[in-house]
């Protein structure tokens, strides 16, 4: 015989049932895993953006970012080239661990493992704009597509408002991106900006108003107008990148996405000046770097010294993605979760950096083979090779109706480490009027070279062989050296020579020797790409 319950019993069972599961714990949503947005410039040297003191630079995309993160003071590339530095912060690692990607515009050898595709394996998407990973090969190296990941480049200005910027429009190229991404997956968008990469508009910064009087000339460079005006249409290249930035960054606020997106701002090497890009001095690895997002405090300032290497492990560990095994890079994110006044001790002493071949430069496609050491106070630079010429061999003579064969670059000029240039040019034109400035851009160097940098940021003056600072060059070269050794570079293990046979994919000049593009020169035994 079934008993039926009263109605208000059962109500008050409801209830009750409804209210105990009312009490129940919530289940703790796990944070979204943050976007990240990488803004790597083409040749940009510290200190040029507002934010780092720049006079004549506009630059509030860059400047606002900084104010919500973390801007580094001493950030430096692995290499003061493009391709390597791109290869190092892809993969963790310096450029003498990279073998082929060490050197500029060669292989990239698909044994190596990016810090993007580890991303990809942990459900990021990927996408690019602008340039990646570069000058290079990496379809014949295996790779699918660049290491940076898929590309979305198809949206282009009709005009630009002033020659030598690319066409590119980066911003509406990365909204394409956001259209057709998969909203519930987080990202990595790499915005490679090409500015300010030469050539330059001459005058394009006085056209947009800017003022000789206001251009910082390092002291590396004369003081002329000639000079002067070089800088500014470099710092107006700047500010075009930052305005792409700053389109970007509006588009992820207004899309809900901006806080909880990472921000790196940085550059691949120094600007493309004599005595800068393609040198180990301090305007050639220098950089700017910038971050901030989930995680990062607000508004501070690091003085430690951080290398581009550092950005892969750093990533990685923020995104809780799968870290690269064997690297040379060390996490930053202490430096970045924790606020000034409980910063822990710098975790590094020092950062290295290095470099190979740049241009076709010099007869047998040699390189200028050199690695360096900086500390927060100094910088020794040991140049491996103290016969060759450190910005390519002098211009070579030919009669005046000589026409280059198909194929070969110009020789005119020489020096062709140095990007053509009214600033080269001017150093060239005034050499014997202004030999110090032609010295420190082209003449040979010795081994050793030893900079006290809070003293002297231009690299004026080398104390190598001064006796108050032998002890000091003593203990950085071995510091050097040491760490050299546990990372396999093959200059310190007797092997150097390999770098001279790795291919060169871009223009080849009329230098004597080997000088077969895309091939490996037998004469040092590399018969192919390694597996």
């Amino acid at each position: 015989m079934q008993h039926s319950i009263p109605f208000t019993t059962q109500i008050a069972i409801f209830l009750v049932a409804i209210l105990g599961f009312s009490c129940q714990p919530a289940a703790e949503e796990e944070p979204a895993r943050p976007n990240i947005l990488f803004a790597i410039s083409d040749d940009q040297s510290y200190p040029s953006a507002g934010i780092y003191g720049a006079k004549e630079l506009l630059t509030p995309a860059t400047d606002g970012v900084a104010k919500r993160g973390v801007r580094f003071t001493n950030a430096f590339c692995a290499a003061p080239q493009c391709s390597p530095s791109r290869a190092a912060i892809l993969t963790g690692l310096n450029i003498w661990q990279l073998e082929e990607a060490g050197t500029h515009s060669s292989y990239f050898p698909r044994k190596f493992p990016v810090f993007t595709q580890q991303l990809r394996q942990s459900g990021y998407q990927l996408g690019y704009t602008g340039k990646p990973w570069g000058p290079g090969n990496w379809k014949d190296a295996g790779w699918p597509e660049n290491p940076v990941g898929p590309v979305f480049n198809e949206i282009n200005y009709d005009t630009v408002p002033y020659a030598g910027i690319n066409r590119r429009n980066y911003a509406a190229n990365f909204e394409a991106f956001l259209e057709q991404r998969q909203v519930d997956s987080p990202f990595f968008f790499w915005y490679g900006c090409h500015e300010p990469h030469r050539v330059f508009e001459a005058g394009s910064g006085r056209k947009a108003g800017k003022k000789l009087a206001n251009a910082e000339v390092p002291q590396f460079l004369p003081e002329d107008s000639v000079i002067r005006d070089d800088i500014l249409d470099y710092n107006l290249e700047i500010e075009w990148f930052d305005q792409h930035l700053g389109r970007m960054l509006s588009l992820l606020e207004e899309k809900g996405e901006l806080e909880n997106t990472i921000v790196i701002i940085t550059s691949d090497n120094g600007m493309a000046f004599p005595s800068a890009k393609a040198n180990l001095y301090e305007y050639g690895t220098h950089i700017p770097l910038i971050m901030a997002g989930p995680g990062i405090v607000k508004n501070e300032e690091r003085k430690q010294v951080v290398s581009l290497i550092d950005l892969a492990p750093t990533l990685l560990e923020m995104t809780g993605a799968a870290p690269l095994p064997n690297i040379s890079g060390l996490s930053m994110t202490s430096l970045l979760s924790v606020p000034s006044s409980e910063t822990p001790p710098p975790q590094r002493e020092f950062v290295l950096t290095g470099r190979e071949r740049h241009t076709h430069a010099r007869p047998d496609n040699f390189g200028y083979p050199a690695r360096a050491i900086r500390t927060a106070d100094f910088l020794y630079i040991h140049n491996f090779d103290s016969t060759r010429w450190p910005a390519g061999d002098p211009e070579v003579k030919f009669p005046a109706d000589h026409v280059a064969p198909q194929g070969f670059k110009s020789m005119a000029g020489g020096f062709h480490d140095i990007d053509p240039a009214p600033s080269k040019s001017f150093i060239l034109d005034h050499r014997e009027d202004m030999p110090k400035f032609y010295e420190l851009a082209v003449a040979k160097r010795p081994q050793e070279m030893l900079y006290q940098i809070q003293v002297d940021p231009a690299c004026i003056k080398n104390l190598a062989d001064e006796p108050a600072f032998l002890a000091k060059k003593e203990e950085l070269k071995a510091q050097l050296f040491e760490a050299l050794k546990q990372q396999r570079d093959p200059r310190v293990l007797g092997t150097g020579d390999i770098f001279e046979s790795y291919p060169r994919f871009a223009g080849m000049r009329e230098f004597d020797g080997f000088k077969e593009r895309g091939k490996y020169n037998p004469k040092y035994g590399k018969a192919k790409l390694q597996d």
